[in-house]
Order: structure tokens, then sequence, then C-alpha cells
């Protein structure tokens, strides 16, 4: 979890909560707004927990919305852990560094953003094509929803930890 800044036509800036599985490579979330704070993100991840179910762990840095008491709150309500990176160790949480690129590269950068409206409308398309139509050389040129639901088949076909397979 990161995030990126980006501005609209005016000129205003604004930031982009962003999610990514680093299991299935799937970008769950790309959450627009003018101020983030924890309160913001813990919403957000609500949303995601609803769809998903909860992480064992969350990759972050150390900026003051993953800080905060709201998100520490969140964390310990759900049995979540916040996985903190080392100050200044942006190597550490690679896979979102390396999908941020991507995002500004392929979306930010290349579109006109009128509203946060039109913007939020911008990146849930790239989202979905992100997450169903580009096949990933790490997840064997599956994309990642089909990752994703492989990896969901195999699970149900063999019994969690410590459980007793029934026969």
């Amino acid at each position: 979890m990161d995030f990126v800044t980006a501005r609209l036509e005016n000129g205003r800036y604004f930031r982009v909560l962003t999610l990514v599985d680093q299991y299935t490579r799937e970008c769950l979330a790309l959450d627009p707004a003018f101020s983030m704070n924890g309160v913001k993100v813990a919403t957000c991840l609500d949303s995601v927990v609803a769809d998903r179910g909860l992480p064992k762990s969350i990759r972050v840095d150390n900026g003051t919305e993953f800080q905060s008491r709201a998100m520490d709150e969140w964390a310990y309500r759900h049995g979540v852990q916040l996985d903190f990176i080392r100050p200044g160790k942006p190597v550490e949480n690679g896979l979102i560094e390396s999908f941020n690129g991507r995002l500004m590269d392929e979306c930010l950068n290349v579109h006109l953003f009128w509203t946060i409206e039109d913007a939020k409308e911008k990146l849930v398309a790239w989202q979905v094509d992100y997450n169903q139509n580009r096949p990933h050389g790490s997840l064997g040129q599956l994309t990642p929803n089909e990752y994703a639901e492989r990896a969901r088949k195999q699970e149900r076909m063999w019994p969690l930890e410590g459980e007793i397979l029934k026969v």
C-alpha cells in the first residue's frame, strides 16, 4: 500500500492510494482524494476486505497516514499486522513502487483529469485493464485475475494449515 500524487487540469493536486496484493499482483484499490488520512485509508481497506477477506499483513512505508491512530485501531480490530518498511528504504516495498511507476507512466501521466470523479473513472478503467487483460511474466503469463482464480481453486483442493483432511 502506498500513495502517488497527480493533479487535475486546474493545477490542484490529489493523491491516489494504491493497494496491490503481493501474491496475485492484483490491484485491489486505486482511491483518489484531495487529502488522505488514516481514517480514509481504513475506510478504503474496509471496502476491499468486504470483497476479499482479511490479509495477514499489509506492507506500508512510514507515512503519517499509515502510522495514524485510525490505522493502528483498524489493524488491531481486524488482527492484521502492519509491516512497516525501514525509513528511507523504499526498495523493501519494491512491488508497490514498481506498480506505482507503471501507474504513473501508463495512466496518470497520459490522461487529463478534470475532476476527482473523472480521475476515479479513468483509474477504475486502468485498474480493470491491469487486472483482467495484462499477462505478467512473474505469474506464468497469466493476468492477475486469472492467477488469483487458479490460486483460489487450488486452496479449495487442499486443507488449510492445521486442518485435517476429511475423506
